[in-house]
């Protein structure tokens, strides 16, 4: 196949997985982890200096960062209705996706690593309860724009959705009934057939 993805479906690569699997393409799945013989390999660097993954190699064109990928994937299948065909709505498209990596990243990832992710002896409330408190703003945020239409962009699912929602996965453990609409948006995003389907690799990893 022309399309070759490096990475495991417990990392950020879930967001690509999930991208192809709404656009219909097919690829070759290289499961690169972060032991010695995955990222860590120095053969690795060629692929990406950064030794992290997800990677994509496109036949020949390689290129790193899960939302990059995702926005490059979504404009070049185009015709498949993820990406916008007008400027105004492909610059909204990149607002919430630059967006969710400044606002939600971080914090929601600080919150899901001590109230999941890590062992129960290495979860510090503390921190949790911080990353909670960061994404309260946006969250507001994303609540009220939900409240005005279904979706991010215009009026159907776009990049702009799976990008975020993405992000936001560790979420659908939170408590979110002060933002019915973000709550409503979020498991409608997540419950397409292809979220669904990278899904189930993620939790089978």
């Amino acid at each position: 196949m022309a399309l070759t993805l490096y990475g495991i479906a417990r990392s950020r690569a879930f967001r690509n997985m999930w991208t192809a699997g709404e656009l219909g393409i097919g690829y070759e799945h290289v499961k690169t982890d972060f032991s010695e013989s995955g990222t860590k390999n120095p053969a690795f660097r060629s692929v990406n200096p950064n030794a992290s993954v997800p990677v994509i190699d496109d036949d020949g064109f390689k290129l790193w960062e899960s939302l990059a990928i995702n926005l490059y994937l979504a404009k070049k299948h185009a015709d498949k209705g993820l990406y916008p065909s007008n400027l105004k709505d492909e610059a909204k498209v990149w607002q919430w996706t630059l967006w969710a990596a400044a606002n939600i990243e971080g914090p929601v990832g600080i919150w899901g690593m001590h109230t999941q992710a890590l062992p129960l002896e290495k979860r510090d409330a503390k921190q949790a309860a911080d990353g909670l408190q960061k994404l309260q703003g946006p969250l507001k945020v994303l609540d009220d724009h939900l409240a005005k239409q279904q979706f991010l962009v215009g009026n159907s699912f776009t990049i702009a959705d799976l990008n975020l929602a993405s992000v936001m996965i560790r979420a659908l453990q939170m408590d979110l009934k002060a933002y019915p609409h973000v709550h409503a948006w979020l498991n409608r995003c997540l419950d397409r057939p292809a979220a669904l389907a990278a899904r189930k690799l993620r939790d089978a990893a």
